[in-house]
């Protein structure tokens, strides 16, 4: 997947737990596992602007696309 998710980066520079990220954005630790793992096919925007509000962040901060050797997309 191009897509790659650094929520673990915010968490720790923000000093915060898994669990508190999904009290405060309001999302089960389950599904942001699966997001922050880089499982999630998709990602709402409500959910990507509670993380960001909460985090204090940019979306750029959360999520970036990587190049491949060759100039495409990795496929993960």
């Amino acid at each position: 997947m191009p897509i790659t998710v650094d929520i673990d980066v915010m968490l720790a520079r923000r000093k915060m737990s898994v669990g508190e990220l999904a009290d405060r954005v309001g999302i089960t630790p389950a599904n942001l596992a699966v997001l922050k793992n880089g499982r999630a096919k998709a990602v709402r925007f409500t959910t990507l602007a509670a993380l960001c509000e909460v985090l204090e962040c940019q979306p750029g901060d959360l999520l970036r696309w990587e190049v491949g050797q060759d100039g495409d997309a990795t496929d993960g």
